[in-house]
């Protein structure tokens, strides 16, 4: 074998173990994310709730003199009691009112009152619905024989719905147990998310990435928490001044759908129907029903407004992020779109800014070079 043959070989032995280790790398990477797979929602949403409330745990751990163990497991049992009691209450509520429901149907006690003449008039589905209303007044068990049928169409996909909420809302206090733990060790934590950016970025770009993804989620969190609490607020003055039976309970639902990004409208238009059921088309249930189902629908307006704040990226950008994120990913493609579409506006702008090096021409440089050469042959 000659010489010169062997850097070739020796390039080309070096160029395969690159190419089996790279190989196994991504095999191994592979194999660990269909292991981790299934646990992946619920770690994203630990580490979001976790980033969210981590203010507030550095905040109680000061004012407080606690551990950081002990202010994470304050943070957490509190949190997985307010989200337990209302939907504790509404499930009793619920089960009560069915309950009641199937009494009066068997005992042949339901009574619906026949409808106002003025019914008939509305635009488009005026007189459907006064013959529909009319049939429920005067014989309600011929209507209730037409319509269980269709009813057995449209439950079975309602209650896979419900049951995915179920799940949903599990998973939810799973992720929040978890995340006090994250909040526990919470100063490694940020230290170990810095190092991770400053080893993908560098040195300059690594904390400013880490703190625009921390600042994104909570601006979103606290955007998407505070929207459905006034959210809560509106529909459920609009509650108690119409004096709905279980008012409170009603606006704690309606919270609880705000923060798992359901729309309202799910707890308004039952309420808003059974008004116009029990008390007819006057005046009051017209305007209740307006400003109901207009504050069931508040949200659409307030997000724009209050997404963004206090992050370094511009608002639409934020907004984008976040609507595009939930259609594409649901839920918590809510966090993760905006955290995403900030980080790559970040990189973007910073590469666009970053000054180029000045390269001189070709045919300069070779004057430039031919001229020095000559310089040391003569100095020479």
């Amino acid at each position: 074998m000659s010489p010169s043959a062997l850097p070739e070989i020796v390039q080309s032995r070096r160029l395969l173990d690159v190419l089996i280790r790279a190989g196994l790398v991504t095999v191994l990477a592979l194999f660990c994310y269909r292991v981790f797979q299934p646990f992946l929602n619920l770690m994203l949403w630990s580490v979001i709730l976790a980033v969210t409330f981590y203010p507030l745990h550095c905040l109680l751990k000061t004012r407080l003199g606690l551990r950081d163990g002990h202010v994470a497991t304050l943070i957490t049992l509190v949190s997985v009691l307010v989200l337990l009691l209302p939907v504790s209450l509404l499930g009793a509520s619920i089960a009560e009112s069915v309950d009641r429901a199937l009494e009066l149907l068997k005992g042949g006690d339901l009574h619906i009152p026949p409808p106002p003449a003025s019914v008939a008039t509305w635009p488009l589905v005026g007189q459907n619905l006064f013959d529909l209303w009319q049939q429920a007044s005067t014989d309600l068990t011929s209507l209730l024989k037409k319509v269980l049928p269709l009813m057995k169409d449209f439950g079975v996909p309602l209650m896979r719905q419900l049951a995915g909420v179920g799940a949903a809302f599990l998973m939810f206090i799973g992720a929040l147990i978890i995340a006090g733990i994250i909040m526990a060790f919470g100063e490694s934590g940020t230290q170990s998310a810095v190092r991770i950016a400053v080893r993908l970025t560098g040195a300059e770009r690594g904390p400013h990435l880490v703190d625009l993804c921390s600042t994104t989620i909570r601006a979103v969190a606290q955007g998407v928490v505070g929207i459905a609490f006034i959210q809560m607020l509106l529909i459920g003055v609009g509650f108690v001044v119409k004096g709905i039976t279980g008012a409170g309970l009603l606006a704690l639902g309606v919270l609880l759908l705000g923060i798992l990004q359901l729309p309202a409208t799910l707890i308004t238009l039952p309420v808003i129907a059974y008004v116009f059921v029990t008390e007819g088309a006057t005046v009051a249930s017209i305007v209740f029903a307006i400003y109901t189902f207009v504050a069931g629908l508040v949200d659409n307006v307030l997000k724009p407004l209050v997404l963004g704040r206090g992050v370094e990226v511009p608002m639409p950008v934020i907004l984008i992020g976040a609507l595009g994120g939930m259609v594409t990913g649901g839920i918590i493609g809510l966090f993760i779109g905006p955290v995403f579409l900030a980080v790559g506006y970040q990189l973007f702008w910073q590469w666009v800014n970053q000054p180029l090096t000045e390269v001189p021409a070709a045919g300069a440089t070779g004057e430039e070079t031919g001229e020095e050469t000559g310089e040391e042959t003569r100095g020479g």
